[in-house]
C-alpha cells in the first residue's frame, strides 16, 4: 500500500478516538516520526509503497494513539523554548505558557544579576535546562522528588549541553543551608475536584503528581512559598507559574510569607499565568 493510503486510512481511523479534529495530522506526523522522514520528503513520496514490519509498528502506534495517548509520549520527544527535549509518562508534557515563566526569569536574572538559580520539581528539566541554556554564566541547580525525573532530566541536560546540579528530595529540602538568588518552579496546581473536566489525554497518562494540589490547587504554594522565602537572600526573586483564576490566591500567600513588589505576566490569552516576587 502506498504511504498516501496508509496515511488515508490511519486518518480515518483515528477520527473515531478522542481527538478527531487532528486525525489526519496525527496519521502523518507518527508515519514521519516513524520512517524519520519530515513533510518535505513526504510531499514528494507520496506514492512510495511500505509494507510488512513498518507497517505493524505504524499500526501500533495508531493504536496508542488511538486510546488518547499523548502523542509526546507516543514520539518521546518534544520541543520547548527552542530546545528538544525527551518525554516520558513520569514527567508532565512541556506546555507552551510555561515558557512565559522561563521569559520572566531571564529577565530578572539579567535585571538583577541572579545567578544561582534554583528549579523546584524539574521534572524532565525544562525549566533549568532552558535558563542554563540562556544564561551560561548562572550556575543552575534542580531539584525533584521523583527519582526517574531526575534521570530524564539529567539525560536532558547532558543532551542540550548544559551543566546542572541535580537533587533528590521534596521541594527545598535537599538544599537546606544553601541561599539562592533566583527560584522558579512549574508546581501542581490542578484542583483534585477537577480531574474529571481534564482532556483524557492529561488525566489518564500524565503523572497525577505533577498535576494536582490538594482540593483548591494551592497546597504546594503554601509549602513552596515559605520555603523559597528561607532558602533566598535578601533581595532574592521567586517566579511561579500558576493556573487561571489563582493569582489573588497566590499573591496572598505570597504576601502573608514577606515577600514584595509581586508582578504578574499574562499569557497569549490575557490570563494572569507567571507570578515573581522579591525577599525584601
Amino acid at each position: 500500500m502506498r504511504l498516501r493510503d496508509h496515511i488515508s486510512h490511519a486518518g480515518t481511523r483515528l477520527r473515531s478516538g478522542p481527538h478527531p479534529d487532528r486525525a489526519h495530522l496525527d496519521a502523518e506526523f507518527l508515519l514521519l516520526h516513524l520512517l524519520g522522514k519530515n513533510r518535505a520528503w513526504l510531499f514528494s513520496h507520496q506514492d512510495e509503497e511500505f509494507g510488512g514490519c513498518t507497517a505493524i509498528r505504524y499500526a501500533s502506534l495508531l493504536d496508542r494513539r488511538a486510546k488518547g495517548e499523548p502523542i509526546q509520549y507516543i514520539t518521546g520527544e518534544c520541543e520547548f523554548y527552542g530546545l528538544p527535549f525527551r518525554v516520558t509518562p513520569d514527567v508532565l508534557i512541556p506546555r507552551p505558557e510555561t515558557e512565559h515563566l522561563v521569559e520572566a526569569a531571564i529577565t530578572l536574572a539579567n535585571q538583577h544579576n541572579l545567578l544561582r538559580i534554583v528549579d523546584v520539581g524539574t521534572g524532565s528539566g525544562i525549566l533549568a535546562i532552558a535558563l542554563a541554556h540562556h544564561l551560561p554564566a548562572a550556575r543552575v541547580t534542580a531539584s525533584d522528588l521523583s527519582t526517574s525525573a531526575l534521570v530524564l532530566a539529567e539525560e536532558n541536560a547532558r543532551h542540550n549541553g548544559v551543566a546542572i546540579r541535580f537533587v533528590h528530595g521534596d521541594l527545598l529540602a535537599p538544599l537546606a543551608g544553601e541561599q539562592f538568588d533566583l527560584i522558579v518552579s512549574n508546581p501542581p496546581y490542578i484542583s483534585t475536584a477537577d480531574r474529571t473536566s481534564l482532556s483524557i489525554e492529561v488525566r489518564d497518562y500524565e503523572p497525577a503528581t505533577a498535576l494536582f494540589a490538594g482540593n483548591d490547587g494551592l497546597a504546594f504554594y503554601r509549602r513552596l512559598i515559605p520555603a523559597a522565602f528561607a532558602a533566598l537572600i535578601p533581595g532574592g526573586f521567586l517566579a511561579l507559574e500558576i493556573g487561571f483564576g489563582q493569582s489573588p490566591a497566590v499573591q496572598a500567600i505570597l504576601s502573608a510569607a514577606g515577600f514584595v513588589d509581586t508582578e504578574s505576566t499574562l499569557d497569549l490569552q490575557k490570563i494572569p499565568r507567571v507570578l515573581s516576587a522579591r525577599r525584601p
